[in-house]
């Protein structure tokens, strides 16, 4: 089964980090969020993707052409520019990177992989969320119910930390790291090729023309997974997931 990561918007809201790169490309640790992303999916064996381009995509096509060399141990010879490289273990990844035009909408951008998608159930995330959800067990949802498509409900994460109060005295604060209530659209999809259908050039909006479309009609499930999940929206987001991979503690990191 083939996963599409949607990896062509422009980022506005970290445009500390986007100004120079696009999202995806922004770092966890050494590696791109992008990076991240693949690892969850090729955890669990789906190991093709459609990484559908938009913002400084030429930046992403740089990435993945220079991943085999820069993961290698080399010896440079400074006199004649010979370059001996040493074998190291590197992903067994398919990558297609794809242009889906600068303006498209992520409706649009999906559109524009039918081709490749071809007649197949497929996956689709966007490129700056990750999460520990069992991507097993969200295929085998889908294919359960026999609907269109899936999505991924996840409680937002909690922006604001929770003070405790008893009988007017602050008795401490609680940082809790996601809402009790409350679901939205996480990504991490599954969809039947037939989705195609519903989009109908660059300016259609995959959650308006597609998903809100399917949920009218009965077509859209939600595989609600209580667990980890977070975007990287802000600046703030990027340090937290950063932090949490720096000290082991990156619930995402299922491999």
């Amino acid at each position: 089964m083939k996963v599409v990561i949607l990896a062509g918007g422009l980022g506005t809201r970290l445009s500390e980090e986007t100004e120079l790169k696009p999202k995806p490309l922004v770092e966890i640790g050494d590696e791109p969020i992008l990076w991240h992303i693949m690892k969850i999916y090729a955890h669990y064996g789906y190991k093709e993707f459609l990484v559908a381009l938009g913002y400084k995509g030429h930046l992403i096509k740089r990435y993945f052409l220079d991943y085999h060399n820069l993961k290698r141990d080399m010896t440079l010879n400074l006199s004649n520019g010979a370059a001996e490289l040493r074998d190291a273990e590197t992903e067994d990844w398919v990558v297609h990177l794809i242009e889906t035009g600068k303006e498209s909408m992520t409706g649009g951008r999906l559109r524009r992989l039918k081709d490749l998608v071809g007649d197949e159930t497929f996956m689709l995330t966007y490129g700056d969320g990750v999460s520990n959800v069992d991507v097993d067990d969200l295929v085998a949802f889908h294919k359960q119910h026999g609907k269109t498509a899936t999505v991924t409900a996840v409680h937002p994460p909690a922006r604001f930390g929770e003070m405790l109060i008893n009988d007017d005295l602050t008795a401490g604060f609680s940082e809790k790291p996601q809402t009790k209530e409350g679901w939205i659209n996480g990504g991490f999809m599954v969809l039947e090729p037939r989705v195609m259908d519903y989009l109908d050039g660059d300016d259609a909006v995959l959650e308006i023309d597609l998903l809100e479309r399917l949920a009218n009609e009965g077509e859209l499930v939600a595989y609600r997974h209580p667990g980890f999940w977070q975007c990287m929206d802000t600046l703030r987001d990027k340090r937290q997931l950063e932090a949490a991979w720096d000290d082991g503690s990156a619930q995402w990191k299922v491999w």
